[in-house]
């Protein structure tokens, strides 16, 4: 197989992966793209989520190994690369007023250190395309907040020669796209499907939540219903961080495949030209591979699109 245009998707804990553009990176990976999957942390401090679990002898005692041995499993199925970034959990702190974050965790570790960790898988990897969170996050966990935070400087750190120049010859990802899969049009369609299949629906406590949050703007609708089993599968290989009969799976995926057969992402940089909307996060980039990790390496490229905002959460101290 000839090679291809390569892929990759940056995330705070693994179980992101999968429950974030999973079948888009399933399906990239059956169409020859490599997409290597970057887990900022461990999940060492992730609550246990699935109600069998949660009294668990071997989770309780050694819940980081637990975590990583679910990563292999997502790995496998979704046929991705994965690679360990290798910085601490945060948690979530809770309370108010909120508590410290813990000594040592990633949300505190200084930025010029966690970008050259993932500036050196950058410039390993030479992803044309990148994926991670929004300036929120996503959602306010201060270890996602943090990822988007590092993505960000990485990317813009790699092409620099100057920059970490001990950390391999300098890349330009042409594209980096956040995620956007729980956005309002989205949840309100699938709340909609099991109204009307007399279902209960769980999707309208998540609307209520998002009452008053701007929404932001979707540019590419990638079509990925094919792989909905895959990315169901390696979220569930995840025991520890979904109930399996949560409402990540309430609405089954031969309805999902009707109703809505995408997974959605958010244009935050890109230095081609490309039309909105995209179906594709490779849109814009040239098909030969030599021709685009040749504008990979160019140092003159300027931005053609940049919509990226300031964050509303500024600081978690």
């Amino acid at each position: 197989m000839m090679e291809a245009l390569r892929l990759m998707a940056v995330h705070a804990h693994p179980d992101d992966e999968s429950s974030k553009g999973a079948a888009t990176s399933a399906k990239y990976v059956r169409s020859g793209h490599p997409v290597l999957v970057v887990s900022c942390t461990g999940g060492e401090r992730g609550d246990v989520l699935n109600p069998k679990l949660q009294d668990d002898p071997h989770i309780q005692r050694d819940l980081a190994e637990v975590r990583r041995d679910e990563m292999a499993r997502a790995q496998e199925i979704l046929g991705v690369q994965h690679t360990w970034l290798g910085f601490v959990d945060s948690g979530l702190p809770e309370g108010d007023p909120r508590p410290p974050l813990p000594f040592g965790c990633f949300a505190l570790e200084p930025l010029e250190v966690t970008t050259e960790a993932l500036v050196r898988e950058i410039r390993r990897f030479r992803p044309h395309v990148v994926t991670t969170y929004d300036e929120d996050g996503g959602y306010p966990h201060p270890d996602h907040i943090m990822t988007n935070r590092v993505t960000i400087a990485a990317v813009e750190a790699a092409s620099d020669p100057t920059a970490y120049p001990h950390a391999g010859e300098p890349w330009r990802p042409l594209k980096v796209y956040y995620n956007a899969g729980f956005h309002r049009k989205r949840l309100e369609t699938m709340h909609q499907a099991l109204l009307d299949q007399g279902v209960e629906s769980p999707f309208g406590e998540w609307l209520k939540r998002r009452d008053g949050r701007p929404e932001r703007e979707v540019t590419t609708w990638v079509e990925c219903a094919d792989y909905f089993d895959l990315r169901d599968d390696a979220l569930r290989a995840h025991a520890t961080q979904v109930d399996p009969d949560g409402p990540f799976f309430a609405l089954p995926n031969a309805v999902q495949r009707e109703v809505w057969p995408t997974e959605e992402f958010e244009l935050a940089m890109s230095y081609v030209p490309t039309d909105l909307p995209e179906d594709d996060l490779f849109a814009g980039l040239p098909s030969s591979l030599a021709e685009a990790d040749a504008l990979a390496t160019r140092p003159d490229l300027d931005l053609v699109i940049d919509a990226r905002v300031e964050p509303t959460v500024k600081d978690w101290q």
